[in-house]
């Protein structure tokens, strides 16, 4: 059995250990949270030095807020502790640095959180676009703002998923960017944002996020050569619009609904890791590499 901790029980926190529950392969020998409480069925320790003292794990799983994530993944990794730490690795991409240096030294198998690129509609959609050549790829992430985030904007907590996003899916560079933000409602950051960019290959690529929309909104659309795609990332739902017919190609044209086997990303997610933890394959899993990428992209940089 392999003995994952999970350090932060915030939402993301909390849903990571409901689902570690679900891979048979793993046990979950204690949690860690400074102000968490009630019974999660495993000790519960208020201090990660403390854990780290008491407890043998293999891994662990880093959720707590964005500003804490050098220093706590510092500290496990000083123990040998394999890390997957929830995105973005760190708030700088000086910081991310220093935990990337301090694994290599010790060891440590890393990876970062980035969800999407285990959401079955991307794969999908990864998989029809496999041969085709892309134009232009054009993200949408809005929503109400959430209550937990208050330690960064927008660029930070949202867009860094869709940047590498748009990284993965085209598997080309982001060479040339222009990021527009403003701050409308939250306390300190930015809460709205258009970020476009020119990838190598002559593709171009845009996202549009925002925590004004009181609803939440979660899509990416591809135009390709042979065909348009509509991806759904909320609800798993992948649309092609292809096979131009008749004299103007422009106003015919097929719609279909891509075949997508629904899943849970994080559940796709959490086995990718602890397959990677048996066998040093990190298949989709983003690097630290990835992550300091998308923190300078996201910084204008």
């Amino acid at each position: 059995m392999i003995k994952i901790a999970v350090i932060g029980l915030g939402v993301m926190g909390k849903n990571h250990l409901r689902v570690l529950g679900n891979i048979p392969e793993v046990t979950v020998p204690c949690v860690c949270d400074p102000v968490a409480e009630g019974d999660f069925g495993v000790p519960l320790y208020k201090s990660v030095d403390e854990m780290l003292k008491n407890e043998k794990i293999d891994a662990a799983i880093i959720a707590v807020p964005t500003a804490f994530h050098k220093d706590v993944a510092l500290r496990c990794i000083e123990k040998g502790v394999h890390l997957l730490i929830e995105k973005p690795v760190a708030p700088t991409a000086v910081e991310g640095a220093e935990i990337q240096r301090a694994a290599s030294r010790a060891n440590v198998k890393t990876a970062v959180g980035y969800i999407e690129r285990f959401n079955p509609v991307v794969a999908s959609l990864k998989s029809e676009l496999s041969g085709k050549e892309i134009y232009s790829i054009s993200i949408t992430r809005v929503g109400p703002i959430p209550p937990r985030i208050a330690d960064v904007g927008i660029l930070t907590d949202l867009s860094v998923h869709d940047i590498d996003l748009i990284r993965f899916i085209t598997g080309k560079e982001i060479i040339k960017s222009n990021i527009f933000k403003s701050q409308k409602i939250h306390n300190h950051y930015e809460d709205n944002a258009i970020l476009s960019f020119e990838l190598s290959g002559d593709i171009t690529a845009s996202i549009t996020t925002n925590w004004l929309t009181p609803f939440k909104k979660r899509m990416a659309e591809i135009a390709a050569k042979e065909a348009y795609f509509e991806a759904d990332l909320m609800n798993q739902r992948l649309c092609e619009y292809s096979h131009f017919e008749g004299t103007n190609k422009f106003n015919s044209y097929a719609i279909s609904d891509v075949f997508v086997r629904k899943q849970e990303p994080l559940l796709n997610e959490l086995e990718a890791f602890v397959n990677y933890i048996k066998t040093d394959d990190r298949g989709n899993l983003a690097t630290i590499e990835d992550s300091i990428r998308t923190i300078d992209i996201s910084q204008g940089k």
